[in-house]
């Protein structure tokens, strides 16, 4: 995979706002309404996808000329995974390992960003080609 730097760092911009807007969201709804972690974690990641999809087309990969709709599909697809990784690696993390679920969401994040995410919304989700 050739990396494009300024592409990249873009990408990392969006997803880290779309954490932001994941880790407020899930801090939120532990902290303040008790809800269950790995369900927060999730509510989040739903937040925290939508603010990254909207970046991500607009001002990371700028593939707004392309029907919306096979992008939101493609996005949806991909989103779901990462879903499942987030809320897998926070069960085990947190309700196996028994590991604080702020450490666990920044390892779990961090994890599934690089390896899945990217990737995926380069090549698969707003490939231009």
């Amino acid at each position: 995979m050739r990396v494009r730097y300024p592409r990249f760092l873009k990408a990392q911009a969006a997803s880290l706002t779309g954490s932001a807007v994941d880790f407020l969201v899930t801090i939120g709804l532990v902290e303040g309404l008790r809800v269950w972690p790995v369900a927060a974690t999730m509510l989040g990641n739903v937040a925290g996808g939508i603010t990254n999809f909207y970046l991500g087309r607009h001002l990371v990969f700028k593939v707004s000329h392309q029907q919306v709709a096979s992008q939101s599909v493609r996005y949806a697809l991909v989103w779901v995974g990462s879903l499942l990784l987030n809320g897998g690696g926070m069960y085990l993390l947190t309700s196996v390992a028994h590991a604080n679920y702020l450490l666990s969401k920044v390892v779990v994040s961090l994890l599934v960003g690089f390896c899945f995410n990217y990737p995926l919304q380069l090549y698969f989700v707003f490939n231009n080609k």
